[in-house]
């Protein structure tokens, strides 16, 4: 799940917003809102889109397009 704090944060700081974003990526901006809030699902190569319009690193793609309790629960089943 996409972490949408840390999406629309990311908007901030970049001065940008849902619909500028949706153009850079290609979809509609109400596309591009429910993804970001999560009403819809985000297929992988639109997260490289949005990370790529976003200038996000490979090194905190998982900060942005997956959720903390998703993190969590993989680490444990890795555990085991």
């Amino acid at each position: 799940m996409i972490n949408t704090n840390r999406i629309k944060g990311r908007l901030r700081e970049l001065d940008m917003t849902q619909a500028d974003l949706a153009v850079k990526v290609g979809l509609s901006p109400a596309t591009m809102n429910q993804k970001i809030n999560g009403l819809r699902p985000l297929f992988l190569n639109e997260a490289e889109a949005i990370a790529s319009a976003l200038s996000i690193p490979d090194t905190h793609f998982v900060d942005y397009f997956f959720s903390r309790e998703l993190r969590s629960a993989e680490n444990i089943e890795k555990e085991d």
